[in-house]
């Protein structure tokens, strides 16, 4: 089939959210969950036995949590709804394909499919999958089905070590996750500083976005502010205000920033004594 339809089991939002932008792409796409559950229109749930909807499928995606999917597999091939002309995806940015181990005997391509971005509505999915990025890996014909899926969705595939995921996945948390953690500290120091609540939540946010805008010529010359500059009274006027447990994370963030710094021009002897005043003790 040229364009085999796609089975997704795990009605989450991510789960939703592939479908929707599949089926915006034209793509066959049968929705597979246990209960009743509140779907972005104009989706709804397969309502046949799994073996039935899987049958026709050409690709699975398994968008269960990651500690599911084993579960899943080991349910797929116990129902011998998997064959060797099934390519069989799971989502985990974290695990390889070896979470589909139970589905070797099949013969089915084995591999994962980790859409690089965050879904909090699924309706929001096909825009914000476009021209994003998917980390990729598994069997070779799973690799190759992974690609045409980026493809499709309009994004773009990156090949992936199983062995490397670990360290890509924890990039994707420090990039994502922390960025809403290191916000939320923003928004308490201003709150703190005397500033509203509903002023403070949305302060940063012009910021935030000029930040990231800026990230397109790279980080080191997207990099502003005291560290970039080597302004020593401004570092030590922060840290004089801030609790111990915000203190050591400034600390630390300013050490990060200051490799930056060096690589953006810093001079050696700017640089050195904001390493000495931010790598000091509380």
């Amino acid at each position: 089939m040229s364009n085999p339809s796609v089975a997704i089991i795990g009605p989450g939002r991510m789960g939703q959210g592939l479908a929707l932008a599949l089926k915006r792409r034209g793509q066959d796409v049968i929705l597979l969950g246990r209960g009743p559950r509140a779907l972005a229109p104009p989706l709804a749930l397969y309502q046949g036995d799994l073996v039935s909807g899987i049958r026709h499928a050409g690709v699975i995606l398994i968008a269960t949590p990651d500690d599911a999917i084993a579960g899943v597999s080991t349910q797929l091939r116990h129902d011998r709804s998997v064959g060797s002309g099934h390519v069989v995806l799971h989502l985990s940015g974290l695990l390889d394909r070896h979470a589909l181990i139970a589905l070797e005997p099949t013969g089915a391509a084995l591999g994962s499919f980790h859409p690089l971005q965050t879904i909090a509505d699924p309706a929001s999915a096909p825009d914000l999958l476009t021209g994003s990025y998917a980390g990729i890996e598994g069997d070779q014909r799973a690799v190759q089905a992974a690609d045409r899926l980026a493809t499709t969705l309009g994004m773009i595939a990156v090949r992936l070590p199983a062995e490397a995921k670990p360290l890509y996945h924890a990039g994707a948390v420090v990039a994502a996750n922390y960025t809403v953690a290191l916000a939320h500290l923003a928004e308490r120091l201003a709150g703190s500083a005397g500033i509203p609540l509903q002023t403070a939540s949305k302060l940063y946010l012009p910021l935030i976005r000029g930040t990231l805008d800026n990230l397109e010529s790279g980080a080191a010359a997207a990099l502003t502010g005291p560290v970039r500059r080597g302004d020593l009274e401004t570092i030590r006027a922060h840290l004089a205000v801030l609790n111990p447990e915000e203190r050591r994370l400034y600390r630390i963030l300013g050490l990060a920033a200051l490799q930056l710094a060096r690589e953006a021009g810093l001079p050696p002897g700017k640089a050195q004594p904001v390493e000495e005043l931010l790598g000091g003790g509380d």
